[in-house]
This record gives structure tokens, sequence and C-alpha cells, in this order.
């Protein structure tokens, strides 16, 4: 199931480089990774009233919070994808349980 989830965000992450005039080198997907963990503590710092809200009322400030967890794990499965990572096996070793299939709705 991780597998079909990274290759659907290879999909539009590819799209959107190409789009976009984007070389999406071995650092590039590093790099992308370390900037949405950024935005995701931005979006926490807002929720918690640790950061500026931006008149963002709390529903919209829980969107973006989802959003921006969104994006870390599409990164995380794009970063994983290009460095030829097994990303079930390593969480089934690593936490030692087999992971449950991840819904996409």
């Amino acid at each position: 199931m991780l597998r079909r989830l990274a290759d659907q965000f290879e999909i539009s992450s590819a799209t959107y480089a190409a789009a976009n005039g984007i070389e999406r080198d071995p650092d590039w997907f590093l790099l992308k990774l370390q900037e949405e963990v950024g935005e995701l503590t931005q979006a926490w710092n807002r929720v918690t009233g640790r950061g500026r809200r931006r008149d963002r009322t709390p529903e919209e400030l829980h969107r973006d919070l989802a959003d921006e967890t969104a994006d870390l794990l599409g990164h995380i499965l794009l970063f994983a994808r290009r460095n030829d990572i097994d990303l079930a096996a390593a969480i089934e070793r690593k936490w030692r349980f087999e992971p449950a299939e991840v819904s996409t709705s």
C-alpha cells in the first residue's frame, strides 16, 4: 500500500517539478523533506498559539496542519522511493509490527 501511495506522490511531484522547472536531484528529496518539517512546525505553532494566526479560524488552522502533515508524509514517501527503501519492511523491522493498510480516504 505504501508503495502505491509513493507512486501516486511521485507522479504528482514529477508533474509539478516539470511544470515549474525544478530539478529533483538526490539532494532535493532530503531538502524538501526538511522544508516540509519546517512548514509543519509553523502550522503547529499557529494551532497552539505560538505563532501568528494570520486571521485564520480554528478550522482553517486545523486544515493547514492536516495539509502540512500530508505534505510531510508525501515527501517521506518520495525520499524512501528515490532511495529504494522498502518503507513497509523498515517499519515492520524497526517498530516490530506489521503495519496495517493505510486508507487513502
